[in-house]
């Protein structure tokens, strides 16, 4: 079975005097290789080719057999590294917490230490017959984050 590290590095040595970045490699059942690039902007189809030309150039059929996928993580997919987190400030997210909450709001700010997204909540304030709209910083840690995605809004 081709192992991901090896697959992992070979990415990452071609990616590196590009703007795209490894975001995931996974290796299936029946040697099937997924690999998901991004890019701060966008990733082209010509990108995703390039990169999998020079992995069949590098991965040898004779010695196993596989099949290989390349693609750009999807708008809808989970973020799995940072950069995808920092390429998203400014947009709202949408994200499930391990404790089984789930909650919308803008992504602040992230880093490696977590993540802050400021969120709109309802309040009444004392005295006050009508609630009101506030809107608070709240920080997590990557740990308590089960997943955060692009959230897509139609209006």
């Amino acid at each position: 079975m081709i192992e991901k590290k090896v697959v992992s590095q070979l990415v990452e040595e071609k990616l590196a005097s590009s703007s795209n970045y490894l975001v995931d490699v996974m290796i299936k059942p029946g040697n099937l290789i997924v690999v998901e690039i991004d890019n701060d902007e966008a990733v082209s189809i010509d990108d995703c080719a390039e990169l999998s030309r020079y992995l069949e150039e590098h991965l040898d059929r004779d010695v196993e057999d596989y099949e290989l996928e390349v693609g750009s993580a999807g708008i809808t997919s989970p973020f799995k590294v940072l950069r995808q987190y920092i390429k998203n400030v400014g947009n709202e997210v949408e994200m499930l917490l391990k404790n089984g909450s789930k909650l919308t709001g803008v992504l602040k700010s992230a880093d490696e230490s977590g993540v802050v997204v400021s969120i709109e909540k309802k309040v009444k304030p004392e005295g006050a017959k009508r609630k009101v709209t506030v809107v608070e910083d709240e920080s997590y840690t990557f740990d308590e984050i089960k997943y955060t995605k692009y959230l897509i809004r139609f209006k």
